[in-house]
């Protein structure tokens, strides 16, 4: 899914923000010349995720070294392991754990610094408590169960720190329903924004109870043509993929993988483009997803 308008808006404004620090003016304004040329040359063609890698490279190539997340990362893994068994208990109470753990993955993918202006902690507690109450089609989630009953392969694709805790208790309630399956997680390969790579994936403990692997590079996302062979070769392979966040979203739609895409609609182009209000969840897979553009 390539960008559309409002994407690019937001990347551009994105980007003079965080370079409004530097003090070299002619710099700064030969990098958002730059900025441009990028958008101008790739963005009716690359979804945004792709566009966020080659920024984050030529952010890299003006100003030395990449934005630095690493301790807003380190702060919601914290964070929400913390949370863990408070979250696991409310999760074995309820009448369906499995369904119940969906409601909570959706609602921690609030955590996203790229699509949220100010994630923070009042929010995302908020988040939490409600999640529980929150609905997702029914239906849907019979489809779902039938599906990983008829699998062998399940790829999890994740997403952000923070989030991976939840992340990592979805997957041992499949693991606990489905013991027969061969499961993998998928992380970013590289730094990028807050996403969460293999250190996330240890730190967390996800690493302890489902095989990890990196996709090779650092786009936001998951897209195909730049995965690395492993990561390639796993997804392909799946029978069913769970697709976690709007990065994923963007990037996978379209490719014939045909993913059950989870998220939390943040930002207001995934609001019109769902017809939701911010901050509800979707859980669908693919082929019956209704989208506006």
């Amino acid at each position: 899914m390539h960008a559309g308008s409002m994407c690019i808006s937001c990347i551009l404004s994105k980007e003079e923000l965080a370079i409004r620090q530097f003090m070299d003016e002619e710099r700064k304004s030969e990098y958002m010349h730059q900025v441009l040329g990028i958008l101008y040359k790739y963005a009716q063609t690359e979804s945004s995720p792709g566009l966020t890698e080659r920024l984050e490279a030529l952010y890299r190539e003006f100003w030395g070294s990449a934005k630095d997340f690493s301790e807003q990362k380190h702060k919601y893994n914290q964070w929400l392991l913390r949370m863990e068994a408070k979250i696991e208990q409310q999760i074995q109470a309820s009448t369906d754990p499995l369904e119940t753990c969906i409601k909570y993955v959706c609602a921690g993918n609030y955590i996203d610094f790229s699509a949220v202006d100010d994630v923070n902690e009042n929010t995302l507690g908020e988040l939490l408590d409600q999640a529980a109450g929150q609905d997702i089609s029914r239906e849907e989630y019979v489809r779902f169960r039938e599906d990983l009953q008829n699998a062998q392969n399940l790829v999890y694709l994740t997403d952000n720190c923070g989030e991976i805790v939840l992340d990592k208790i979805f997957i041992k309630h499949i693991k606990e329903n489905f013991p027969h399956l061969r499961l993998t997680a998928i992380v970013r390969g590289e730094d990028v924004i807050n996403d969460a790579t293999l250190t996330d994936a240890r730190e967390v403990g996800l690493t302890d109870i489902v095989p990890c692997i990196g996709n090779g590079n650092a786009a936001p996302g998951t897209i195909l043509s730049r995965l690395s062979a492993q990561a390639k070769e796993t997804l392909l392979c799946a029978d069913v993929i769970i697709s976690k966040g709007q990065g994923n979203f963007e990037s996978l739609y379209g490719e014939k993988r045909n993913p059950y895409y989870l998220f939390l609609c943040k930002c207001e182009l995934f609001v019109r483009r769902f017809s939701l209000k911010q901050y509800q969840s979707v859980f669908v897979r693919e082929e019956r997803l209704h989208i506006t553009r």
